[in-house]
């Protein structure tokens, strides 16, 4: 459960990231700044959508769901989210992709989509952290834990405390590095 409330704290840190830098706009570098966007959405579909939330789906859900069958309601409707959120951030990309090579008249739509995205990413993980993880814990058994434990402890978020991948230091380095403070260490 920690490894799952850790890597929803990175998705949480770099979804604030994105609403920050929205505020901030592009300023006077927006090269700088139409990069470190692609590079948060690139990083949240990399991860979060393609290793952290399968995980959730085919192995902790089918779980919860035969120890609480109560709950099927609300693992139904983050099951719907999990299929439908590759797609949001694909919309994002392309909107963000709109803005920045047609210009101003695209930023409304990419603002607002971005807007709608931070919402509900954010309302899905205060769902399973309020209404399932606290009931895994009291539920699940030993069994259930090992396999769990030793799922998502493999290929965990860097951004969250798991191993380094070298290949991505070049996509953290950039969203560190180029965004500036207090998102990042780039300059202002």
């Amino acid at each position: 459960m920690q490894i799952i409330r850790d890597e929803h704290a990175g998705v949480a840190a770099v979804l604030r990231s994105i609403d920050l830098m929205l505020k901030r706009g592009p300023g006077d570098k927006p090269e700088r700044f139409f990069d470190v966007l692609r590079a948060m959405l690139f990083y949240i579909d990399e991860f979060p959508e393609r290793k952290h939330h399968p995980k959730e789906s085919d192995l902790l859900f089918p779980r919860l769901a035969r120890a609480a069958p109560e709950l099927m309601p609300v693992i139904s409707r983050l099951e719907a989210d999990h299929m439908k959120g590759e797609g949001k951030v694909r919309e994002l990309q392309h909107l963000l992709l709109a803005w920045e090579l047609v210009g101003e008249p695209r930023r409304q739509a990419f603002s607002d989509a971005a807007e709608a995205y931070l919402r509900f990413y954010f309302e899905h993980m205060r769902t399973e952290e309020t209404e399932l993880l606290p009931k895994a814990e009291r539920l699940l058994g030993p069994e259930d834990w090992l396999l769990l434990d030793a799922a998502f402890s493999e290929d965990r978020d860097p951004m969250a405390g798991g191993v380094r991948d070298p290949l991505y230091d070049r996509l953290f380095s950039r969203i560190v590095l180029t965004a500036p403070a207090p998102i990042g260490v780039g300059a202002e």
